[in-house]
């Protein structure tokens, strides 16, 4: 399978077709080769138009979703941006691509040591990573520019908010466990202001500020 044709592909049909027309973003998508964030086995599938399974019950997001996403934090370049589910790490590599630095939160470990070793592979030495309940963010590097949660959670959780600098914005699926709306939150000098996306599905935030693991 020619991977570089695939990607082009999926950039026109899924991407500049559902209106996304951010250039940089665009460039990154062309460029990060997203069959290596996928299991081998399905590597032929990875430009489709849909999430794949991961492992540990987590999947990488549909191309589209990851633009979308992408542009909605407005990156110019010169951000530190936090990635609240590391997962395969494809949108930590979009991000990096993109920004001058990302620091990226992953829940399980086989996940983030995976995600870590793709991202090396890539030289894409510019992204901080760790293993733990990204629900809570990462305080010890805050504010952040930006901050991208691909994870379904009940609410906006505060403890990112008050990690997000001033106009700053946060990109987060919000909703039920089976449905959610995507929204972006920017913050200004006097407070919060929230707008409505698409909607979406993904896979539970778990932590302390989202849904319980037996939830």
């Amino acid at each position: 399978m020619n991977f570089e044709i695939a990607r082009k592909r999926m950039v026109e049909s899924q991407l500049l077709a559902r209106g996304i027309k951010d250039q940089r973003v665009i460039d990154a998508m062309l460029k990060v080769p997203r069959h290596l964030f996928v299991q081998e086995a399905m590597a032929a599938n990875a430009y489709s138009d849909t999430p794949l399974p991961i492992g540990e019950k987590q999947t990488i997001s549909q191309p589209f979703m990851v633009a979308l996403m992408t542009e909605l934090l407005e990156l110019s370049g010169r951000e530190r941006v936090l990635e609240i589910g590391t997962g395969s790490g494809y949108q930590a590599a979009i991000l990096a691509t993109l920004v001058d630095r990302v620091y990226t939160v992953e829940r399980f470990r086989p996940l983030a040591l995976q995600a870590r070793r793709v991202l090396d592979s890539l030289h894409l030495l510019n992204v901080n990573l760790k293993i733990g309940d990204g629900s809570e963010g990462w305080p010890e590097e805050a504010p952040f520019d930006a901050i991208i949660v691909t994870a379904g959670a009940p609410e906006v959780p505060a403890q990112l908010l008050q990690q997000l600098a001033v106009g700053g914005r946060l990109v987060i699926p919000v909703g039920t466990q089976f449905e959610q709306v995507l929204k972006r939150v920017t913050r200004t000098a006097d407070g919060f202001q929230s707008e409505q996306s698409v909607g979406c599905r993904f896979v539970k935030l778990v932590g302390r500020a989202g849904w319980g693991i037996d939830d």
